[in-house]
């Protein structure tokens, strides 16, 4: 018998006689009744930065005070097409290195970690996320859940071709111990929650 074999079957020969059930998740829900709140410290926390609206023209109205809108800014959201281009998705994406901001939805977030759930069909190419200089992620507030249990209930048996939760923007510490933003992605993360 090989040891493999003989620590599993030793394993096997150990169990305990008891059956324990397992926790229930969705008390994690109710021991935070305002996730809006912890979305909003958790996402500053790591050095995101929250802007809550009612409305696409609140969100127009902001990057338009908070950026330069001659620089090339992307989105595949028709009604931001006012700053942002909405003609860029391409197989190449070598053809995103200049942009500046790229704005995107978000299919919800979660407040444990501020992470925000994204998939190619909001995305326009896969990489839009991580080349530009600046991401911003529109989330409805509704769209807000509590735990990361809730968001893989959520996804469940979703189909889609890429996915991934973004939380803050890039930043690494791994050099010379030394704190740089922007290494790995985004430079800067902007949370639009919409009501």
């Amino acid at each position: 018998m090989s040891s493999k074999a003989d620590i599993l079957k030793k394993i096997k020969q150990n169990q305990p006689a008891f059956s324990a059930d397992l926790p229930d998740l969705n008390l994690l829900s109710s021991e935070n009744p305002d996730v809006l709140a912890t979305y909003k410290t958790v996402l500053k926390n790591i050095g995101g930065d929250p802007v809550e609206v009612t409305s696409y023209a609140e969100i127009l109205d902001y990057i338009k005070k908070n950026y330069e809108l001659e620089k090339r800014i992307i989105t595949t959201i028709a009604e931001l097409s006012e700053i942002a281009s909405l003609d860029w998705t391409s197989d190449d994406p070598h053809l995103l290195a200049d942009v500046e901001l790229n704005i995107i939805k978000a299919h919800f977030g979660v407040a444990e970690n501020s992470a925000l759930w994204v998939t190619d069909d909001v995305l326009g190419q896969r990489v839009s996320p991580f080349i530009a200089q600046y991401l911003a992620i529109i989330v409805h507030k509704k769209d807000i859940l509590a735990s990361m249990h809730q968001a893989y209930e959520r996804i469940g048996n979703q189909q889609y071709g890429f996915g991934t939760f973004i939380a803050g923007p890039s930043k690494t510490a791994d050099i010379e111990q030394s704190l740089v933003l922007g290494a790995h992605g985004a430079r800067g993360l902007i949370v639009f929650m919409l009501d």
